[in-house]
């Protein structure tokens, strides 16, 4: 899809004609609620043979809330495309967002309310909606507002919102936003440096299109982290580079990811060490302007550089980089982040960025712009507070828990023994649209639609420099006798009646809606021109949502702060050191998507199964070759994979990636490859997140082999012969 030949009924050039006209043609705005979307074999009077209608829309298989268009014929969604306009994206996409059509299609959907009771296999048995709305009208009138929690995932946020506000009503604690991808991110501890550093507990934002030289610690931002798509289209921007010169990028990390494929400079620094590096980065850039910072004045660079296992000579080289540049940048990503000094690592990383003078500079650090609606806080949990909510789960303080596109009997550690403490909750209600570990483990699962079915928004944190609403809203009606779950507590809100169905006088999501966009009708769009709340509303639909005319990112400002990083610190007993990596296609929930599993892992090729890559030195030592299936032993548990041999590992290391080892979810992903979370302590930092990039593992050999699927020829980079 390009810009000039989307079709007649461009849902830009249709929005120009009123809030009516844009309704009545593409099914969004307000009114759509009341127009019939047809089978393809009755379609609407508006849609044509062989005509394409588009809708935009917002993807929600990550939290980053790219913008999407989508292009349905005849009642059928046939293609994802990234909304050319929307600030995060610009129309791109990642291969989830391609994907997404695989969630809307997936033939082991949940596809009506189910009184689950808990069992191994997915009930049969169709309740009725009504029966659904009274059983959670029933756990909400009934159950002590004090034992009462909602378990949310990152998406969608008017869901959020909703629950907010009831928890809130009913005097109960606040939901719990968590994610395995925030998680991952360690946003907790990146907020808390930047309080540390600059005075603000916010999440920062990087000016990569900008910036001529960048050094990232562990940040995989063309992968998962953040807002990967984001970044990927800044990074383009980078390397293009400005005044004739092209922009350089130099990863510090363990093992080469998909970002550190790409990158100029690769320096396998020893996990946990990264503020030792950046010490002496720091040490020998400063000594390189002239002058040295009392932060740096007792610094041995040579020693910090030995701790992080480089030679001091290259990081003078990469400080001398650094030093040349007009607009450098450090970065502070995953692996520095989730250590138990990741706070100090991300303390001594940002302080290169001081030593540069970039902050509030373009191609530098500022501050992400506030969110779009500011009186709505959507925090995300750190994984301390989830393990609060198991241990009050534990205690016997739940009683009823309302679970919410998350699955944490796949997406949290093992040892944090969530499903025993899920045995101790009398009520479990799942709302999930697929029959994940979660959903089965629940007493009822009252399925909402897919994001495509659905109507909503999601607020971004990072990625654009203004405040963004990115919107959703329905591109086909839905499939099966699924109910959007704000729907559903709407209507038990209004059988419990009294001064709760007061509090709410919604008539439907699409209301509920209305009422919170409302808040952004006085505010200046860079589209959206409308001075009543149905008119907004129309227009927010076609044009994928609502962001701010301006940029609005604000200024950082701070001194070079004195760094105390000692030893790295391990968890457990072993040889090696185990980094549990986010599967650049499969992510936390792209497992039942056949076209991600075909996809193959952009640094290895592996498809459809989970691999344990090690160094081949190490695999001579230990006699291990290609696809060997060996276990891997941790003090919390040992998962079993065939082995991929890959040379751009640390010796002492190996990595697992996290996607795979379902055992319910649907036919694509049950049973297939292993979960390295199941090899991790529950051990958080000072931040509250986990610590997932230290864990020491040990190897054994089974004696048995299993042949990797990958795109790359057996030959592969060894020269093994076809037999």
């Amino acid at each position: 899809m390009t810009d000039k030949k989307i079709s007649r009924r461009d849902f830009l050039k249709v929005a120009g004609a009123g809030a009516l006209t844009t309704a009545a043609l593409t099914g969004c705005g307000p009114a759509s609620r009341y127009v019939v979307r047809e089978p393809y074999t009755n379609m609407p009077e508006y849609t044509y043979n062989g005509e394409s209608t588009y809708y935009a829309t917002t993807c929600m298989e990550c939290a980053a809330a790219c913008g999407l268009v989508i292009r349905t014929i005849q009642g059928r969604a046939i293609k994802a495309e990234g909304s050319p306009h929307h600030p995060v994206n610009q129309g791109k996409t990642c291969a989830r967002g391609q994907a997404t059509l695989h969630g809307l299609y997936n033939p082991d959907r949940v596809q009506f309310p189910i009184k689950q009771d808990r069992a191994s296999e997915l009930n049969t048995d169709e309740l009725t909606w009504e029966t659904a709305i009274s059983q959670v009208a029933d756990a909400l009138e009934n159950t002590s507002p004090d034992k009462i929690r909602f378990l949310l995932g990152e998406t969608p946020d008017h869901l959020y919102d909703l629950t907010n506000d009831l928890t809130t009503a009913l005097g109960a604690p606040a939901p719990v936003k968590f994610g395995a991808l925030s998680m991952f991110e360690a946003r907790a501890t990146l907020k808390q440096a930047a309080e540390a550093l600059f005075g603000q507990a916010d999440l920062l934002h990087f000016d990569l299109g900008n910036a001529d030289v960048i050094f990232s610690f562990g940040a995989n931002f063309l992968e998962t982290w953040l807002s990967p798509v984001a970044f990927t289209r800044q990074y383009s921007q980078m390397r293009k580079g400005q005044n004739g010169r092209r922009g350089t990028l130099v990863q510090f990390e363990s093992r080469m990811s998909q970002t550190a494929a790409v990158a100029d400079h690769w320096i396998p620094i020893i996990p946990g060490t990264e503020a030792h590096a950046a010490l002496a980065l720091g040490y020998l850039i400063a000594q390189g302007q002239g002058t040295l910072p009392e932060a740096y004045s007792q610094i041995d660079a040579e020693a910090e550089a030995m701790k992080a296992g480089v030679t001091i000579e290259k990081l003078q080289e990469m400080a001398d980089l650094f030093l040349s540049a007009s607009h450098p940048l450090a970065i502070p990503g995953s692996w520095a982040l989730g250590q138990a000094d990741g706070l100090e690592n991300a303390k001594a990383i940002l302080n290169l960025d001081i030593l540069a003078n970039n902050l509030g500079q373009p191609g530098g650090v500022f501050f992400s712009p506030p969110p779009a609606m500011a009186e709505q806080l959507r925090p995300t949990a750190t994984l301390a507070e989830v393990k609060q909510l198991i241990a009050d789960m534990q205690a016997g303080d739940v009683e009823a828990i309302f679970i919410h596109t998350v699955n944490p009997l796949f997406e949290l550690p093992k040892s944090l023994e969530f499903a025993q403490a899920l045995e101790n909750v009398p009520l479990v209600i799942s709302f999930s649209s697929f029959p994940d570990e979660t959903a089965l483990a629940s007493d009822y699962i009252f399925p909402d639609h897919t994001n495509l079915e659905s109507w909503g928004y999601q607020q971004t944190f990072t990625g654009a420099d203004k405040p963004v609403l990115s919107g959703a809203q329905p591109v086909v009606s839905p499939y099966y006798n699924t109910q959007a779950t704000v729907d559903v507590l709407l209507a038990a809100i209004q059988q419990i009646g009294g001064d709760l169905a007061a509090a709410f006088p919604y008539e439907d999501e699409v209301a509920f809606i209305q009422d919170k966009l409302s808040v952004l009708l006085s505010a200046d769009s860079e589209w959206i021109r409308a001075g009543d709340i149905k008119t907004f509303a129309a227009q927010f639909q076609q044009y994928g949502g609502w962001w701010a005319a301006e940029a609005s990112l604000s200024n950082p400002s701070g001194t070079p702060a004195a760094i105390t990083a000692g030893a790295p610190t391990y968890q457990g007993e072993g040889e090696f050191i185990l980094l549990p990596f986010v599967s650049p296609t499969l992510a936390e929930k792209g497992a039942n998507k056949p076209w991600l599993q075909e996809t193959p892992d952009p640094t290895t090729t592996v498809m459809w199964n989970t691999w344990i890559e090690i160094n081949p030195e190490t695999a001579h030592e230990l006699g291990i070759e290609d696809d060997d299936v060996v276990k891997v032993i941790s003090d919390w548990g040992e998962i079993e994979a065939s082995v991929y041999l890959y040379p751009a590992i640390r010796p002492d290391v190996i990595a697992v990636p996290f996607g795979q080892g379902h055992t319910a979810y649907g036919r694509y992903a049950e049973g297939r490859g292993a979960n390295p979370l199941d090899l991790l302590d529950a051990q958080t930092n000072a931040s509250g997140d986990l610590i997932f990039g230290s864990t020491k593992v040990r190897i054994e050999k089974t004696n048995h082999t299993k042949q990797l699927a990958r795109l790359e020829s057996r030959i592969g980079v060894y020269g093994i012969e076809e037999h």
